[in-house]
């Protein structure tokens, strides 16, 4: 049934620029944040999800926060990995084999490009199928860049549609104090900047920072206790795709048409129940194919729609509404800060930028070069 599975808690480390501060140390303030947002301690944890820190993960990791779970979660897919665990974890806590299960995640990414500690991971790309791929120079913005240039040449879909995606996000980074960058930019702006991997320029980018985040899940009957409003779990659905670009039939469907199908139809509700998105936004491609992938609008007319504020705060759909991984924050697999973002909104605690009666929340990740998606809704009474 829909709803047994609740989010009590949810809460960022500090975000930006954190030059002092380690990995372990952002997943510490994530973690004992959301506890105790949630109104728990550690002593109630005994489900416990991370990845993307440590050598044995996430055992390393629980071992520093201070913890002993019984059940585990160490999935790794990309961007989306947050949305796959929340999944898990509801089936876990209906299943009866973990009560209140914390996910947590922080990365330095910023710091450490800025340390000139992060070096080049060559295996990404010269290990298994992508080795074929990597002579030709695919990096990963390049990957979404094809994505953007064939919507183009496909539907007729304009430069100036996706770089729309960024000023509207820009617009919402303005209303949140915590956002790393705040001043609104146009149209001309995103055109303007640095080319990087054509079409896109730098703004059709997500931004590097340094950061963390948490959610604490539960039963829905047990969540009613702790005195903090429900935010239900409504529906979830993953689904994988491909890392080989040219295993991909269709460059201009994500694969969040079978992971958004799963999960409204495990809600029972349709796009028009939904309040306020949180979509992954990697690039100005991930939000496009995103909105069309889940039925927001039709295969093709994401440009269109997206025209004319749809995506701000006041809009008619309020999407990524702290700012997004284009001007918010974005330390690396961004998908915990979607949760999180979608539970302040359902709770009404999005101060400045909080949308009216929100009551439905659609949250969508997406990982690697849409290799993985994963979709969940959300919900209050």
């Amino acid at each position: 049934m829909p709803g047994e599975v609740a989010v009590v808690g949810a809460a960022l480390s500090d975000c930006g620029r954190v030059d002092t501060a380690t990995p372990f140390a952002l997943h510490y303030q994530a973690a004992a944040r959301a506890l105790a947002d949630a109104g728990l301690s550690h002593a109630d944890v005994d489900g416990f999800g991370s990845t993307g820190l440590g050598v044995l993960q996430p055992v390393e990791l629980a071992e520093y926060l201070g913890l002993r779970p019984t059940w585990v979660d160490s999935t790794a897919v990309g961007g989306s990995t947050w949305e796959v665990m929340v999944e898990h974890a509801v089936d876990a806590i209906r299943a009866g084999t973990a009560k209140t299960v914390l996910l947590v995640y922080g990365s330095t990414a910023r710091a450490d490009l800025k340390k000139r500690l992060r070096t080049a991971n060559l295996s990404l790309s010269t290990r298994g199928p992508s080795q074929f791929e990597a002579p030709w120079g695919h990096t990963l913005i390049a990957k979404y860049a094809m994505t953007a240039r064939r919507h183009m040449h496909e539907f007729g879909t304009t430069i100036e549609q996706f770089a729309n995606i960024s000023v509207d996000t820009r617009y919402n980074a303005g209303l949140n104090p915590d956002a790393m960058y705040r001043d609104p930019i146009t149209v001309d702006d995103v055109l303007s900047a640095p080319m990087v991997a054509t079409p896109f320029t730098k703004l059709h980018c997500c931004i590097r920072s340094d950061g963390g985040g948490a959610v604490v899940l539960t039963a829905a009957d047990r969540a009613a206790d702790l005195g903090r409003p429900v935010v239900r779990v409504l529906g979830t659905g993953t689904a994988s795709n491909v890392t080989t670009m040219s295993e991909w039939t269709d460059f201009t469907v994500s694969p969040a048409a079978v992971s958004g199908k799963l999960a409204f139809e495990r809600a029972g509700l349709t796009p028009a129940d939904v309040d306020v998105c949180q979509f992954y936004d990697s690039f100005t491609s991930t939000v496009l194919l995103t909105f069309e992938a889940l039925g927001f609008c039709g295969r093709g007319e994401g440009g269109a729609y997206l025209e004319g504020g749809t995506m701000r705060v006041g809009g008619r759909m309020p999407t990524n509404t702290d700012g997004g991984g284009l001007s918010s924050c974005h330390p690396g697999m961004r998908g915990i800060f979607l949760l999180v973002e979608a539970v302040k909104q359902l709770r009404g605690e999005a101060t400045g930028r909080q949308v009216p009666h929100a009551r439905v929340a659609c949250v969508n990740g997406t990982g690697g070069w849409f290799s993985s998606t994963s979709t969940v809704l959300l919900g209050v009474d």
